[in-house]
């Protein structure tokens, strides 16, 4: 009865490795607050909860939110508002609720489920924290699990294939939880993120690993499918995925829905075919990355459940906080995608090509950045085009426009973005590069302490929008190649994200460069996953970099490293590069 008397909120906890934590700390004598977005899983939770609590005699209890999804603002507000009413006092919060989110190519992902990711995983872990701390006293406990794909080593970064938005929300979720460690040391309250790595769930083995299997047969199409069929099917073929093999019937349904004419027998039977192939591909992966374990075993979601609890001891806690543990169980050997200064190249010749700048720029700094790079494509013969978002200062705004062929625009919209990319391309010729300048994190005192809209703000600012810039760039250079992904291969284009500048001065603190490495801590992972799939799985010669301008130092970034990296991307040494995120300034 470790923890007799205490309360623990656990996200998610209707089913999976939810429920499992719930369960643990109720086997403990915690009472324990469950929530997510059905009902039915949280009251057959609640059941077994109690019967735990009964057989224990802890004087324990089981309260359930239903209907609560984490990513809806005034649903989490309200309950933690209803539990400080109620004067509740909530020891540990357990952020675990998520998603598996869209499982395609980037060029493929709709950008409203790529948001809804962001917004259940990342949104939903800050605004839980946030409002939880209406509820949480000094010795407080908040536990983030995210995953072990996005956890970087010196100078490296995973990439995970058709897991994007997953990556970007996660890769933020680990720099959230070192940040809120400083931010809450006055409030006494610790954060630690753990990465569980692979585990034992109907999440991983019937949605991740086929909808992963399935990705593969779309870009390349199957048999005599091309890639939009094979869409079209995916999602019934993988419902008729049983426990002791297939539903032959559900295939035949299937069949019978998508045959637009075709021979419905021929086509039962290509389906089958597919189904067969997506299962022993999903297999494989398993194997794969079971073969990347020591002894070989994904944890079980009651050894999730161990951990989680283990972290909230009040001793391991204190020498944990703001780490992120365990990194992981999989020894996955990847090349270093981060690199510091970009190789340097022959100075490109831009003549009859343009360069785009998408621009959301947050200080005279900004402009005057854009303003040298642009300078740099245009005096080797290149034109420039930029457009400026209109959440940008005025006097930045006035400050390129003054200099170089502008226009204000929303860039967060695709359409608009499309739009004027395409205009670009008729009045000045061949578009070369596409650079989008996030522009600073603005100067804030605790992320802990942003509504909100500030925080919404902070995340369209950082990662939904470089997101939209960078998905309209793709379409830009290959129209069509959302829905066929074929017509990647081969091709060239560049694209590049100049994310947020790490804080100048020399009593720069830690809170500070913190707060800065969440989005940072998206931007990466990300862009390495992009990345893998453009090169690796489209074939494409398309690449994305990001720089990431400042050093921990504290010292001036150089603008010309950022144009020496942007001569390389477009050169021809850029498609074999596996370095696609530069520290420029860095020399570590």
């Amino acid at each position: 009865m470790k923890f007799q008397g205490k309360t623990a909120l656990i996200t998610g906890s209707g089913t999976g490795i939810g429920k499992a934590i719930a369960t643990k700390f109720v086997e403990n004598g915690a009472s324990v607050i469950i929530l997510g977005r059905r009902k039915e899983p949280l009251e057959e939770a609640s059941k077994d909860l109690e019967q735990i609590i009964s057989k224990n005699n802890s004087g324990a209890s089981v309260k359930i939110f239903a209907g609560v999804d984490v990513a809806d603002e005034s649903a989490m507000t309200s309950m933690f508002d209803a539990l400080k009413n109620d004067n509740v006092n909530v020891d540990y919060i357990i952020n675990n609720a998520g998603v598996s989110g869209p499982v395609t190519c980037f060029p493929n992902s709709p950008l409203k489920d790529f948001k809804s990711t962001i917004a259940i995983h990342l949104t939903g872990t800050f605004w839980g924290s946030v409002q939880a701390l209406k509820v949480m006293k000094e010795g407080g406990k908040i536990i983030t699990i995210s995953t072990f794909f996005t956890e970087e080593r010196p100078l490296e970064q995973r990439p995970y294939r058709f897991r994007s938005p997953y990556t970007a929300s996660q890769g933020a979720k680990n720099r959230l939880a070192e940040a809120m460690s400083w931010e809450l040391t006055d409030k006494g309250i610790i954060s630690i993120a753990t990465n569980p790595g692979p585990v034992h769930s109907d999440r991983i083995y019937k949605t991740v690993y086929p909808k992963a299997a399935a990705e593969f047969m779309r870009v390349s199409g199957f048999e005599d499918l091309s890639p939009v069929e094979v869409e079209e099917a995916k999602d019934d073929l993988l419902e008729c995925i049983l426990a002791d093999g297939i539903d032959k019937e559900g295939i035949a349904k299937t069949a019978e829905k998508l045959a637009n004419g075709k021979d419905v027998t021929k086509l039962t039977e290509t389906f089958t075919n597919l189904l067969t192939k997506i299962q022993t591909i999903a297999e494989k992966v398993q194997n794969n990355t079971s073969h990347m374990i020591a002894n070989r075993e994904f944890l079980a979601q009651t050894q999730v459940s161990e951990s989680v609890l283990n972290l909230c001891d009040d001793e391991i806690a204190k020498i944990l906080n703001g780490k992120v543990i365990p990194g992981d169980r999989v020894f996955y050997p990847v090349k270093p995608h981060i690199g510091t200064t970009a190789p340097g190249v022959h100075q490109p010749d831009f003549s009859g090509k343009s360069v785009v700048f998408a621009i959301d720029g947050t200080d005279k700094t900004d402009a005057e950045r854009v303003e040298f790079l642009a300078q740099h494509v245009e005096k080797n013969g290149g034109k420039v085009a930029c457009f400026i978002s209109q959440s940008t200062p005025t006097e930045v705004q006035e400050h390129i426009s003054s200099k170089f062929h502008s226009h204000v625009v929303d860039i967060t919209s695709p359409e608009e973005m499309e739009r004027w990319l395409n205009t670009a391309k008729t009045n000045l010729g061949e578009i070369l590069g596409v650079i989008h300048v996030t522009g600073k994190l603005p100067e804030i005192s605790k992320l802990t302490e942003l509504d909100r809209a500030g925080w919404e703000e902070l995340v369209a600012k950082f990662i939904s929008t470089p997101a939209t810039v960078a998905q309209r760039a793709l379409e830009h250079f290959v129209p069509g190649g959302d829905k066929d992904p074929r017509l990647y291969k081969d091709t060239k284009g560049a694209i590049m994200i100049i994310g947020p500048d790490l804080p100048i001065g020399r009593k720069v603190t830690g809170t500070q460069r913190a707060q800065v490495e969440v989005f940072r801590g998206a931007l990466r992972p990300f862009t390495t996953t992009v990345n893998q799939e453009l090169s690796d799985v489209l074939k494409s010669k398309i690449r994305m970099f990001t720089v990431f301008p400042g050093s921990v130092t504290g010292a001036e970034p150089d603008n010309q490293k950022i144009a020496d990296a942007f001569n390389f991307l477009v050169s021809e040494n850029s498609a074999s590069s596996a370095e696609v995120t530069f520290c420029v300034d860095e020399t570590r």
